[in-house]
């Protein structure tokens, strides 16, 4: 079968002939599962590229197949999974490749008229959005939700379902075609990250903040918050952790908060289900449209891995013909 490489920490990434994973996959226990998945679409994140170069706080070895998110059809019945169901699921490792073996626990059947092209570009971004939103910032209706990176891909899931849950949502993007995608996935107002402070301020403030940047915007964002407010950080795509001096939540009476979904999943997992399952449920009542900025064929993951930034929304390799 065909998969994305990655041989050497840093890469290039290449796409080779390797063998299919066996069914069942010794690798598994019985309690693990192993389910195979014939791959249509899979999604790419940030944190992959951080992986490929070596950057992720947990590492994987060389050679491996890059990927954490994939979307396709059950290859061969399996753990009360069916042959030709459409499924959505993440793993660590191993998405970008034209079959998978998944646990269980990570996968999900696609509703009823859900196209799968979607449901690849709605797990993990969606996923840590609404988790920060609803399990860590607990933001309330009427609430001012600032949204940093507002124009990624967890950035964009942020937006849509902050004003989904009733938020008055500020978006923060660097340019103004981000900033137009962002209003229309319904930020009520959007702001560039010049003069990052008092753009918030002069905009009312904020209730809650979710960075998934980091970097120097962080602190900024901190200081324009209300008192009382959420500050939550899921993530470092700047590539700079920051250092909030701890005065500022202090004196502003503010909190500040991490979100790891394998924390959550290792501490509060009756949680964690019960904020997926209200998720998955608006997922299937179609008010969630994530936005994909394009679909590569494999061929192409390089090109797709490089886009970075550039990208608004999701990118989708392309890696069979979808249903």
């Amino acid at each position: 079968m065909r998969a994305a490489r990655c041989n050497a920490v840093g890469g290039p990434v290449v796409v080779e002939d390797i063998p299919e994973p066996p069914f069942p996959d010794p690798e598994f226990t019985e309690e693990d599962g192993g389910i195979p998945i014939d791959v249509h679409y899979a999604a790419v994140n940030f944190a992959d590229v951080l992986v490929i170069d070596g950057a992720y706080q947990v590492k994987a070895e060389p050679p491996f197949t890059p990927g954490s998110e994939f979307a396709g059809v059950v290859a061969a019945s399996a753990h009360g999974f069916e042959k030709g169901e459409r499924v959505f699921g993440s793993m660590f490792v191993g998405a970008f490749a034209e079959r998978v073996t998944a646990r269980p626990a990570g996968l999900s059947r696609i509703p009823e008229g859900i196209p799968t092209e979607c449901a690849a570009a709605f797990g993990v971004s969606h996923a840590t959005a609404f988790d920060a939103l609803r399990l860590v910032a607990d933001v309330q209706h009427g609430e001012r939700v600032a949204v940093l990176g507002a124009a990624g891909g967890v950035g964009l899931a942020t937006v849509e379902l902050a004003a989904l849950l009733g938020a008055e949502v500020v978006a923060v993007a660097s340019t103004e075609e981000k900033r137009a995608v962002c209003a229309e996935q319904g930020a009520h107002v959007t702001l560039p990250y010049d003069d990052l402070k008092r753009g918030l301020r002069d905009a009312g403030g904020a209730d809650v903040v979710i960075d998934p940047v980091g970097g120097p915007y962080a602190e900024e964002a901190l200081r324009a918050m209300r008192w009382g407010g959420r500050f939550v950080s899921v993530g470092f795509a700047s590539g700079e952790i920051p250092r909030l001096p701890l005065n500022l939540p202090m004196l502003k009476g503010v909190s500040v908060h991490g979100f790891d979904l394998g924390g959550w999943a290792r501490h509060r997992r009756d949680d964690l289900v019960a904020a997926r399952t209200e998720l998955h449920g608006l997922f299937a009542a179609g008010k969630i449209k994530p936005r994909v900025h394009a679909v590569y064929p494999l061929a192409e993951v390089a090109d797709a891995l490089s886009l970075g930034r550039r990208a608004i929304g999701k990118v989708l390799l392309e890696v069979a013909h979808g249903v």
